[in-house]
């Protein structure tokens, strides 16, 4: 992971450059989650990664280096009535404009993980595996990935019987046992159910 983009921006005349990432796309249940992070030139934050590469232990101590250090951060989260309502990429492009809005400092350009982005009004680049190959959307990504995990630990306790803390929402063998056995709580995503129940047309809704 190098600075190569950051600098080519910076030789374009941009000062306040942001990295963009989400984490929840796929999860049965909860929100999206999107970051924006605007570091300072040059910082060498070791470990810095996409979070998906990392343990959860060593994303933990990472978003307190990150918050710490960052020039300028910023965390949106899109629920799941929403997502219901607009479909996930929708809520995704839109939880990623927000986050990029929601800067106490303000971005002038926006790198963004992916191949592609809706919504976004500042000059902005879509970069694949970004997350593994830009330092702000790497901290993007972990500050994302972070925020969404404590919620969902969050909602463990409000709703122990589906295990929200071990699989953060994702439709493990656990999850759709508990889905089979008590239905939905309000936190799933109804429209992410569909194919559950044309196969389990039983299971409690």
């Amino acid at each position: 992971m190098t600075w190569e983009f950051e600098e080519k921006a910076w030789q374009n005349g941009y000062s306040a450059v942001c990295g963009v990432d989400e984490a929840g796309r796929g999860p049965l249940a909860g929100p999206v989650c999107a970051a924006a992070v605007i570091l300072p030139a040059g910082i060498v934050i070791d470990g810095l990664n996409d979070s998906k590469k990392l343990t959860e232990k060593k994303r933990e101590a990472l978003f307190d280096v990150i918050t710490e250090n960052a020039i300028s951060w910023s965390v949106s989260l899109v629920d799941e009535t929403v997502i219901d309502e607009i479909n996930i990429l929708q809520a995704t492009y839109r939880a990623m404009q927000q986050a990029v809005e929601g800067l106490p400092r303000p971005a002038d350009f926006v790198y963004v993980d992916g191949n592609r982005s809706e919504g976004l009004t500042l000059p902005h680049e879509c970069v694949v595996s970004g997350d593994a190959r830009i330092p702000s959307i790497a901290a993007a990504s972990i500050i994302a990935k972070v925020t969404r995990d404590r919620l969902m630990r969050d909602f463990a306790v409000r709703y122990p019987a589906y295990g929200f803390e071990k699989h953060k929402g994702y439709g493990s063998r656990a999850h759709y046992a508990a889905l089979l056995e008590r239905g939905p709580c309000p936190i799933h995503r109804r429209t992410f159910l569909k194919k559950f129940y044309e196969k389990h047309p039983e299971a409690p809704r």
